[in-house]
């Protein structure tokens, strides 16, 4: 019976309960726990104004957990009502199993009055422990929850069949041996907590106090309460209602909400029951006989587990020590060659530094030595050497622009080393001596007639070859960076098609493709070269469409319009980037301002994808903006203001992005005219359109634009 224990003891106080109450959810309380753990409600949410109100049809109506913010998920306890006015502020405790108890909002009961007796403040609430569901009480209080006499009775008959001493029921951590028991308070004492928690004075002094063996036995022998009705407190149970599976009583049948239930007689039900779950047990009597055969089998199987993995395990170490060996061997001759090219590179600058230094130590001695001459003040003596001073300094300055100022070697290193096909063969070593190795998945086949490039984006497709029987679990496709480099996986996943953003144009792509399932991966298919679209220099056209990504956007952007026109939910600046990024070309794209409140501060420009989403656009080192209001602009990077011009932007007005990659600049304009002179130089790198606004702007997006025409016309004759 031991291991019944758990299920006797109450989930606030952690010991056995004690005049045991039944929640509506099944599960049970004591009755001076549940009464610790009331909390007070809002007066709207009592039964009394529900029923006002016609909203309420039971009386214990279960609450909103979320609303009511009663579990708390950091200590696992519970709490009041953070918000409102009725909640507890006495701090509360703690019981032994984490459970907040709240100290009575009322002065305690009278010693003669029991805690379900004792009246409880108005609008109160209580949440189960175990399964968290939260109730309000009725007019009745705690009196409205029936008394678990059974389980009563089965904690008497667990305690009365433990033969160990009796312990104290007050002690905190390790209970001692108790000394006395209280008959009015049914607790059993050891000497410290009855002198703390059952003081001789005041209504406590008229307790009896007797050894804990006459207790056991008062209480084994005191007479089996009758469960009476919570309705009606003078009347015993004598029916049973089906439709509300609970006992009632006559009256309840007479004059009570059950008058018109079906009824059985209590007995009868009460057989009825017992058999049923008999019956059940029965079936749950086999689970556990079963579980307990299964246990001494997994039992068996860890010695034998151990044992084989003790052989097993020596037997792969030392395949892997053996492959660890060859790999450092080889390491090592690796980093040899990359110590000698290292060597070879810092001897190339290291002689450039010197010969650097030398030069420069002589242009400053010339350039010092000749700033004395001029301050010279006899012309004919100065008039002497000058011309062939000016010669010198003609010549050096020539010396110095003839490739010295060019780094003779590069920081790169030529060396490369492809590491895939031995981590491809790393990656399917697996253990195949006991079974037979199944075949790996035929290599795919690219459909070339089906891939393309749009914009910054590929689509490719593939299939498995037509005579292929080994089915393929999925695919990974590769793709180089665009310049020659490493392949990097783009793609795993079983579709046989896939669209890849965020290329740069006017660049070269290869890309290949291979199969997997569990046998391993096949070979790679042929390699495929895509070309993106490149800007027409002649005519500076841009060829990029593209709209807003709502993937990067700060979460309180909202898209409409095919991700084309943006605004905002938020009074701050929120910032949204298009769904292309640019690294080469020309690009021309334009934002009309469909609303324009307040006199906001949007900002439009360029931004890198880390930028940051929730401040004004250029106020970080990753964006390029112009931000404008209804009289003005100004340029703005790195938090930095430059460039005030007049001029600003109302509703229906247009702003103009222009980036030249070519040329490194961003310029832009409202209504087709140039703002400003040219807001950046020096721009390089891969960028991002991108627009900063808040709740009171809206914009909408057009691509695919020429730029303006006599920035074309300027550009034709540079």
């Amino acid at each position: 019976m031991e291991e019944m224990e758990e299920e006797l003891k109450c989930p606030v106080c952690g010991s056995f309960y004690r005049e045991p109450i039944l929640l509506p959810c099944s599960h049970n309380l004591c009755q001076a726990c549940a009464r610790n753990i009331l909390v007070q409600t809002p007066e709207s949410e009592s039964p009394r104004s529900r029923r006002a109100s016609g909203s309420g049809a039971s009386d214990y109506d279960y609450l909103d957990l979320d609303k009511m913010s009663l579990y708390s998920e950091a200590d696992s306890g519970y709490g009041s009502y953070g918000g409102f006015a009725s909640a507890p502020t006495t701090p509360s405790q703690k019981s032994p199993n984490g459970v907040r108890v709240f100290p009575p909002a009322m002065p305690p009961p009278a010693a003669h009055l029991s805690p379900a007796l004792a009246p409880v403040p108005r609008n109160s609430c209580i949440t189960c422990p175990q399964c968290h569901r939260s109730l309000i009480l009725d007019d009745r209080g705690l009196r409205g929850f029936p008394k678990n006499r059974v389980l009563e009775g089965v904690i008497d008959r667990y305690q009365q069949s433990k033969a160990a001493a009796l312990k104290c029921q007050l002690c905190e951590k390790a209970p001692k041996e108790a000394t006395v028991m209280c008959e009015q308070c049914d607790v059993f004492y050891c000497d410290p907590c009855r002198l703390r928690c059952h003081p001789p004075r005041g209504p406590l002094a008229k307790h009896r106090l007797v050894p804990p063996a006459q207790g056991r036995v008062s209480r084994r022998l005191s007479p089996r309460k009758v469960s009476t009705c919570t309705d009606h407190e003078l009347e015993n149970h004598s029916m049973y209602c089906v439709q509300c599976k609970m006992p009632v009583c006559y009256q309840c049948l007479e004059e009570g909400k059950h008058s018109n239930h079906e009824v059985k007689a209590l007995g009868a039900m009460w057989k009825l029951h017992k058999s049923q779950l008999s019956q059940a047990l029965n079936g749950l009597s086999d689970r556990a006989k079963e579980a307990k055969e299964f246990l001494v089998q997994l039992r068996n199987m860890v010695q034998q587990i151990q044992e084989n993995s003790v052989e097993f395990e020596a037997c792969l170490v030392a395949q892997c020590d053996a492959l660890i060996d060859a790999l450092n061997r080889r390491k090592a001759q690796l980093l040899a060659r990359v110590n000698k090219e290292h060597e070879h590179k810092l001897k190339v600058v290291r002689d450039q530094i010197s010969h650097c230094t030398v030069k420069l130590r002589q242009t400053t001695g010339l350039m010092e030595y000749c700033l004395e001459v001029i301050k010279e003040n006899d012309p004919s003596g100065f008039l002497q050497i000058s011309d062939a001073l000016i010669r010198r300094v003609h010549l050096t300055e020539d010396q110095w622009g003839k490739g010295t100022l060019t780094p003779r070697m590069t920081t790169d290193f030529d060396l490369s080393l492809d590491n895939s096909p031995l981590l491809q063969s790393i990656h399917q070593l697996d253990f195949v001596q006991m079974k037979a190795s199944p075949p790996v998945p035929a290599t795919p086949i690219l459909q070339l007639e089906e891939c393309c490039t749009h914009n910054s984006s590929a689509t490719l497709s593939w299939k498995q070859p037509p005579l292929s029987t080994v089915p393929a679990e999925g695919y990974i496709l590769e793709l180089d960076d665009g310049n020659g480099g490493q392949f990097r996986e783009v793609y795993v996943g079983k579709e046989t098609m896939c669209t890849v953003d965020g290329l740069h144009f006017n660049s070269t792509y290869n890309a290949r493709i291979k199969a997997f399932n569990k046998a391993g991966v096949s070979q790679y298919s042929k390699t495929l070269v895509l070309q993106t679209p490149e800007v027409d220099i002649k005519k500076l056209l841009a060829v990029a469409w593209f709209a807003f990504d709502p993937g990067s956007a700060h979460s309180d952007i909202i898209f409409s319009n095919d991700n084309l026109t943006v605004t905002c939910s938020s009074y701050d600046d929120r910032v949204v980037l298009g769904k292309t990024g640019f690294s080469k070309g020309v690009h021309y794209w334009e934002l009309t301002v469909d609303r324009y409140d307040n006199h906001p501060d949007p900002a439009f420009g360029v931004a890198r994808i880390d930028v940051t989403k929730d401040v004004m656009l250029g106020k970080d080192d990753k964006a390029w903006a112009m931000y404008v209001d209804n009289n003005r602009s100004w340029f703005m990077h790195n938090n930095s203001h430059t460039n005030r011009t007049e001029g600003g932007i109302t509703k229906g007005a247009t702003v103009g992005v222009l980036l030249d990659l070519n040329r490194k600049t961003l310029t832009f304009f409202i209504n087709d005219e140039q703002q400003g002179p040219i807001a950046f130089e020096n721009v390089d790198g891969l960028f991002f359109p991108a627009v900063s606004l808040n709740r009171n702007v809206q914009v909408t997006l057009h691509t695919g634009l020429p730029v303006p025409d006599f920035y074309s016309s300027r550009a034709s004759i540079a």
